[in-house]
């Protein structure tokens, strides 16, 4: 499966314009001080992927059943913009770009033959997740809830040698599936003001697709505090997870990942 999504470098050009949109507008009352008129945080989050991945193929059912990686650091990009002093864009963006090689085992029919299987996967794993969502926030003190909506693009892609023995018979071929889409995205945020340089945050989201080429959901959530030594210049420590499942029906494909971790941020505010 892929998505066709800028490599980390382009979200990162499109997260500065976004963050910087709207820096020379007319001045505006102040906003709540926990929240920023414009921000930019670019960093990675640490993590231990779990990934379960089956699909039918002329070598067998592939079915990995949970394949735990090694610890991985993936890149991260957020930006957001304040329209007024309640209303406003986010952005996020994270990309996960590993090898992958699982055991394959399971069972399937081909051309209405049944058939039973085992091998290896030797292959990398592409996936990256772009969400840009329109925020309300509500309140003006230390503390504003937020509650967003707005769209995700997703892409996966997985390329690579299966290998095996099926039915008796070994063999090996080139294997490669590639899927995008859009969906829908719902957030919601609390942000407090412990100081001015300090302040704590949670965050959650929900990405839900039905019907298409592929569907499917991701949920995400994060919990983190923001210090900042300098006026303009912080950084931000966090923990993050994500759930995404992807299916596509037409062969029965399913694809399952767990990301889970701390992740750290330089931010920059405007």
């Amino acid at each position: 499966m892929s998505l066709r999504t800028p490599p980390a470098r382009h979200a990162i050009y499109t997260a500065t314009l976004l963050a910087l949109s709207t820096v020379s507008a007319i001045a505006w009352a102040d906003p709540s001080p926990a929240l920023d008129r414009a921000s930019l945080s670019v960093g990675a989050f640490y993590t231990e992927p779990k990934i379960n991945y089956e699909g039918d193929t002329n070598y067998g059912r592939i079915d990995t059943g949970t394949y735990k990686t090694d610890h991985v650091t993936l890149p991260r990009v957020k930006a957001s913009v304040l329209l007024g002093d309640s209303q406003g864009l986010d952005f996020d963006y994270y990309r996960y770009d590993k090898t992958y090689s699982p055991d394959l085992s399971g069972t399937t029919n081909y051309n209405g033959l049944p058939l039973t299987g085992n091998g290896r996967l030797d292959a990398k794993l592409k996936l990256d997740l772009a969400n840009l969502a329109y925020k309300w926030w509500i309140g003006s003190g230390n503390d504003v809830f937020g509650i967003g909506a707005g769209a995700a693009y997703y892409q996966a892609s997985l390329k690579g040698t299966a290998s095996g023995v099926l039915n008796g018979v070994a063999g090996s071929g080139a294997y490669e599936e590639k899927e995008s889409a859009w969906a829908p995205l719902l957030e919601l945020g609390w942000r407090h003001a412990v100081s001015e340089n300090v302040r704590i945050y949670a965050d959650a989201s929900g990405i839900k697709k039905n019907g298409g080429s592929i569907q499917g959901h991701i949920y995400g959530g994060a919990i983190g505090v923001e210090w900042f030594p300098t006026k303009a210049v912080g950084v931000v420590a966090e923990y993050t997870a994500s759930k995404i499942s992807l299916n596509r029906q037409r062969d029965n494909t399913d694809l399952n990942v767990r990301l889970n971790g701390p992740a750290a941020y330089v931010k920059v505010r405007f």
